[in-house]
């Protein structure tokens, strides 16, 4: 294992492996300096410096159906701060590893349970995946395109936003509370939950009549003229975000936007007619002639990049946003500390050990912080 570095250092947390938001979960969490290690079936644990999101982890591999086995990861639970799995509910329960076992081995645990349906409700037992999980709060339906059809927007919402960062928030904050109060508890982190918090000021427009269901007509939705992308000359897309009035007159400056039909911005009954003006406007011009024009500036402007693009825009690079690390380029670990910094532990390349390399390892670093 490499050297731990960031907020997290010390902190130890066990992850049951599965898919999606528990893997990123739980690299966020080594990336700050956690001591992750990974339980996983014999075969199951790819040693691929390739996949960015394992990366940090230390791994055991574990029959769980093995009583042998379910004793070693007992043994490794009993001396850690947090448990990360993401199983269907009731399985970690039928295996010996529920709520009730663990915590009566390591009362001061924080046992954390990412699911899309939650640990209970009447689809809690359902399979499904992230565009299930964001099709029942309402945010799918808030993706849509100018014809009208639904855009799945990647599993950002729903794995990531709603699960992997509601469920880091959860466990950070549990581990916190148990350091005063010795005593673990359960997180439930629900996609579909995360997601519906993340859905709050949208219900908050609702409420004060500023939010529609007819998608395409709001403010964030692509409806209004100056919140929005354009496709330009080149067929690459440059985006817009000019709300506040200061904002949007600096677009009109630079943009050449001097026809009065332009005044009156929050007018949602000219926002059809002005997106049109918009859209024949920015086909004059390439997207890197509107960066050129308007990046930069106060506009709210900035080039719609794509995925391979990214790492090599300007501002990217110069904040060193992207590492070039064992596999290739991946993104760098964030949030940014400025005094325990937060580095990539090491890739995911690793060869399993055996509980027992990491217990000891423990006892030998809990040995030393106690001679101190």
């Amino acid at each position: 294992m490499g050297k731990a570095s960031g907020p997290l250092t010390g902190v130890r947390i066990i992850e049951f492996l599965g898919i999606g938001p528990g893997p990123y979960a739980c690299m966020l969490l080594s990336d700050m300096g956690a001591d992750v290690v990974t339980l996983a079936r014999k075969g199951q644990w790819q040693n691929d410096a390739r996949q960015f999101v394992n990366r940090g982890r230390t791994v055991v591999e574990l029959d769980l159906k093995d009583p042998q086995h379910i004793k070693q990861a007992l043994d490794l639970l009993e001396n850690a701060d947090a448990l990360i799995e993401g199983l269907r509910p009731g399985v970690m329960e039928r295996l010996g590893l529920g709520p009730d076992v663990v915590l009566k081995r390591n009362p001061r645990l924080v046992y954390g349970r990412m699911t899309g349906w939650g640990q209970e409700g009447p689809l809690a037992q359902a399979a499904g995946h992230d565009i299930n999980y964001i099709a029942i709060t309402g945010a799918l339906d808030s993706f849509r395109a100018p014809d009208g059809a639904l855009v799945s927007p990647l599993n950002l919402v729903g794995d990531y936003g709603g699960g992997a960062m509601f469920l880091v928030v959860g466990v950070l904050s549990g581990i916190i509370e148990a350091r005063s109060s010795g005593k673990g508890q359960v997180v439930d982190a629900a996609m579909c939950d995360g997601v519906s918090s993340m859905l709050t000021m949208f219900h908050a427009l609702k409420a004060t009549g500023r939010w529609t269901d007819h998608a395409g007509t709001n403010l964030l939705d692509g409806g209004a003229h100056f919140y929005r992308p354009y496709r330009c000359k080149d067929g690459k897309y440059f985006s817009l975000g000019a709300i506040e009035p200061q904002f949007y007159a600096e677009l009109r400056k630079l943009a050449g936007l001097d026809d009065e039909i332009f005044n009156p911005q929050m007018n949602r009954d000219k926002w059809p007619d002005l997106r049109a003006k918009m859209e024949a406007i920015f086909l004059t011009k390439t997207r890197d002639e509107w960066s050129k024009l308007l990046e930069g500036s106060d506009a709210c402007a900035a080039p719609v990049v794509g995925l391979f693009e990214a790492p090599n825009h300007p501002h990217l690079a110069a904040r060193k946003t992207f590492v070039d690390s064992d596999g290739g380029v991946q993104p760098a670990p964030a949030p940014r500390f400025s005094r325990t910094v937060s580095a990539i532990q090491h890739s995911a390349a690793v060869a399993p050990v055996s509980a027992g390399d990491v217990l000891s390892r423990w006892s030998s670093k809990a040995a030393t912080r106690a001679s101190a």
